[in-house]
């Protein structure tokens, strides 16, 4: 019970020390929390809204989002108040295999406002994962003749956990005539070996059973086990001896599944089965084992799984050979990718307006739109442009955003929709492009006068005709739209005369071109002309 309460009161320092940072990274509009992996789903994460200083009221119900970089969104906002919270529970050895710290990213999008805030979030470790061997069950052979001193490299154990949770310490147990020894290999990590510290006698004792115990260095730490068989036999003194030291490739991305990359040799001066050499790989990543095949007998290397630069632009293989005796042999082979341009840009609208006034400013923004391109070097640079002669234009706001915005006077009665294609090239060779349509509708303001067909009327009346006899006919056509194109007339002279009104087609089948048709009757007998 004390050590749960540890590790909580650690928790709580992490999450305090979080906050603070991140009221110190909101003065330059960043944020940074800290939370540990594996926490419930709605987890608090921050107060972004009190971080950042914004007026909750101006928040409004669908006025904020969080988006996360990537396709899995592991953050979200819950209540009013605007709290950061986890999305799902996050596992930082799934996510950050090789990274040790793992950081990820988010924007706090403010719709109303069209503003971004950037948001990093450490994941920090938590000692989840027991150290492991890749096989529990090793079988070592050994000559009878092999001098104290000799070293047989042992599998290292794994552990996804970072820092003082990841793998601290190896120990041997099981056999006085073996011995441990532990060597720092070049990237600080632990490689065990299983060290001969009394000769051998295959008459006396034939078969040694020893464990291999694994141990981090958590609180409370966690141990992996491998039981190690020997097997003592008779003298071979030949080791397999490689071409190379080290056996190096490199192959573009789209090199096609079957194909043989590397092959890898080893010769052995000894006879039979002594003599007989077979291949295995030594040290290989997970991913990388689902990848590439080793063939045992010829060594040669091949593809089994498409190869993919944005998953990985280089691997390291340990390949041992092993001879009939028991005697082995190391080398490296390594792969490295070279990328291709085979993603296209992706256009994202994260927010978008769908009508707009005809007397709206310039400099109106209408969309935030989100580029990006996961090919590396120049196929990864995305160049953006609106297509064809229209009055807006793209402006590059926050990292790989894009604002568009108006660029001069709209005319409703010109135009009275606009579908905007945003399109994005990137600079590989061939390049490849996408398209995104904004579809924005202006809205009429009252911006147009009725305008008579004619500037002068005139009509010739019968005297004593009856009243109610149409005297003439006269139209007027006004361009605006709805209610701002309705037309009424009077007349300002002419006692004797009234007005009639008469629907033209247009107004009839609810044409955006509006016209008023006016009959002019005779009231009483006159002789009036108009």
């Amino acid at each position: 019970m004390c050590t749960a309460g540890r590790r909580w009161d650690r928790r709580q320092r992490v999450l305090l020390w979080g906050v603070l940072l991140a009221v110190l990274e909101a003065a330059w509009g960043q944020l940074r929390y800290s939370v540990p992996e594996e926490m419930p789903k709605g987890s608090f994460v921050g107060d972004v809204a009190k971080d950042l200083g914004l007026q909750l009221p101006a928040l409004g119900d669908h006025g904020v989002s969080v988006v996360s970089k990537g396709r899995t969104q592991y953050f979200s906002l819950h209540g009013k108040k605007a709290h950061l919270v986890t999305a799902e529970r996050i596992d930082r050895e799934q996510l950050c295999e090789s990274v040790q710290q793992c950081v990820l990213r988010c924007e706090l999008i403010v719709e109303e406002e069209m503003k971004i805030y950037g948001i990093q979030v450490e994941i920090t470790d938590i000692n989840d994962n027991a150290p492991s061997f890749k096989e529990t069950e090793v079988e070592e052979t050994m000559s009878e003749t092999t001098a104290p001193g000799a070293r047989i490299p042992l599998a290292e154990a794994h552990d996804p956990d970072a820092g003082r949770n990841s793998l601290l310490s190896y120990e041997l147990s099981g056999d006085e005539h073996f011995s441990l020894a532990v060597q720092a290999g070049p990237g600080g990590d632990q490689r065990p070996e299983l060290v001969l510290a009394k000769p051998l006698d295959r008459e006396e004792v034939a078969f040694h059973e020893l464990v291999l115990r694994a141990t981090d260095g958590g609180d409370p730490a966690r141990t992996g086990t491998a039981r190690i068989h020997v097997t003592v036999l008779d003298a071979n003194d030949n080791a397999p001896v490689f071409s190379q030291s080290e056996y190096t490739v490199r192959v573009p991305e789209d090199v096609p599944v079957g194909s043989t990359l590397i092959t890898v040799t080893a010769t052995d001066a000894d006879d039979g089965l002594n003599g007989h050499v077979k291949y295995s790989f030594k040290k290989i990543a997970a991913k990388a084992s689902q990848i590439f095949h080793l063939d045992s007998e010829t060594g040669t290397i091949k593809l089994v799984r498409s190869l993919d630069f944005e998953e990985g632009d280089s691997y390291e293989l340990e390949v041992q050979a092993r001879d009939g005796g028991g005697l082995f042999n190391t080398t490296k082979a390594m792969v490295t990718v070279a990328d291709i341009n085979d993603n296209m840009p992706e256009i994202s609208v994260r927010s978008t307006l769908s009508e707009i006034s005809e007397d709206a400013p310039s400099e109106t923004v209408v969309a935030l739109l989100h580029v990006q391109d996961r090919d590396a070097g120049v196929s990864g640079e995305v160049r953006c442009s609106l297509d064809g002669d229209v009055p807006f234009r793209l402006e590059k706001t926050f990292e790989d955003y894009y604002r568009v915005v108006t660029a001069r006077q709209l005319d409703r009665e010109q135009v009275s929709e606009y579908n905007l294609t945003v399109r994005a090239t990137d600079g590989g060779s061939p390049s490849l492009q996408n398209s995104a349509v904004l579809t924005l509708r202006v809205l009429d303001v009252n911006d147009n006068a009725p305008v008579f067909t004619q500037e002068r009327y005139s009509a010739q009346l019968a005297e004593n005709n009856a009243a109610g006899a149409l005297v003439l006919r006269v139209r007027a056509m006004d361009a605006d739209w709805g209610q701002n194109a309705r037309v009424r007339y009077r007349l300002s002279e002419g006692r004797d005369l009234q007005v009639s009104s008469e629907k033209t087609s247009e107004q009839k089948n609810g044409s955006s071109f509006m016209e008023r048709c006016k009959e002019i009757y005779c009231s009483a007998l006159s002789s009036h002309q108009v």
